[in-house]
């Protein structure tokens, strides 16, 4: 892919995160039929949609997809019907609404709910189980990809490199539980309906407007103290999460497989806080002293599948950077990184 040295708005930004990788232009290619996005109102829902639906196009392949969502946010369902992609209005936690959803061959699932747990602990676990039993009935032996987290592992070693596929799933917190329940329910109906499934476990995707470098970026120029308690993350591009989470579908089973899907280094907080400042010409200020654990995974498996992500590291800190010095807009939805009892 041909990287801009900046981005300057938000139509170049949404074009670059939604321009499919020549891998997925490939799986697009062999698709037939519906492709069923559930969740595809959220943040990053309507990445997945468009940028899908532009490798189908590039593939000239006989498909569609058609993206589900409550729509809380009218706009989000009027710009992908201008990109031609059918949305259907829907609330997944009613039963009864998804009998009604049409008909699909292949099915991405995007829902789930993570902030605003603490102190609504049961909207959230409603939220992360109940819709997953309606849709796989729904949908029972449609190849699918749920989007999970990263955050169904504990913290791990700084020496272990992160979480593995195969390490346990034993987190803490009421949220990350709530995705483990959410991977069982997806786990039991690929055994019970032989519906082929992988489950992308995400560790911090990034795009300008929110994210880890964005939000450490917000607290470098604003002159905020940066808590470096979880002293190393992952990050990805969220054009590239997307990219490889939709290339997963070439790797659904039965039973269900976890894939890991993160940015392949362990990087410092210390660092990306460091590189931004000097970017911004600020001086960073730190709190606290790095733990010898953090929320990490090993994306070793995804990288051997997909490759390295097609935009690195220090391409998404320069980006960012001049996004945040720019006066470039903001979701205002931080991702709560530092967060190490999982209480979100």
């Amino acid at each position: 892919m041909d990287l801009p040295e900046r981005i300057e708005t938000e139509e170049q930004l949404d074009d670059l995160l939604t321009r499919p990788s020549p891998g997925l232009v490939a799986l697009a290619g062999g698709l037939r039929g519906t492709v069923a996005m559930i969740g595809a109102g959220g943040k990053m829902g309507s990445t997945f949609a468009v940028r899908l639906s532009r490798a189908i196009r590039e593939a000239g392949a006989d498909a569609r997809v058609t993206a589900v969502s409550r729509f809380s946010d009218s706009s989000r369902q009027v710009e992908l019907e201008r990109r031609g992609i059918a949305t259907v209005a829907a609330d997944v936690m009613e039963g009864a609404q998804v009998d009604a959803l049409p008909d699909a061959d292949y099915v991405v699932y995007l829902v789930g709910r993570k902030f605003g747990t603490t102190g609504d602990e049961a909207e959230t676990w409603a939220t992360n189980t109940l819709p997953p039993v309606h849709v796989c009935r729904r949908y029972a032996g449609r190849p699918t990809v749920a989007l999970s987290t990263g955050s169904v592992y504990d913290l791990s070693p700084l020496e272990t490199g992160g979480a593995a596929e195969s390490d346990a799933t034993e987190p803490r917190g009421e949220y990350a539980n709530a995705a483990v329940a959410r991977e069982r329910l997806f786990q039991w109906a690929s055994r019970r309906f032989s519906t082929p499934v992988c489950l992308v476990r995400l560790f911090y995707a990034n795009d300008l407007r929110y994210g880890v470098i964005r939000d450490v970026a917000e607290s470098v120029f604003e002159g905020r103290a940066i808590d470096l308690s979880m002293g190393c993350v992952n990050v990805i591009w969220q054009g590239d999460a997307v990219d490889q989470s939709l290339r997963a579908l070439e790797h659904a089973g039965i039973p269900a497989r976890p894939m890991v899907v993160a940015g392949p280094e362990m990087v410092s907080v210390r660092f990306l806080a460091a590189r931004l400042a000097g970017l911004l010409d600020r001086e960073p200020v730190f709190a606290n002293e790095s733990a010898p654990d953090a929320l990490l995974g090993n994306a070793s498996l995804a990288a051997g599948l997909f490759g390295y992500p097609e935009v690195p590291l220090d391409r998404m800190i320069r980006w960012t950077a001049h996004w945040v010095s720019s006066g470039g807009r903001g979701f205002g939805k931080p991702t709560n990184w530092e967060v190490r009892d999982g209480r979100y």
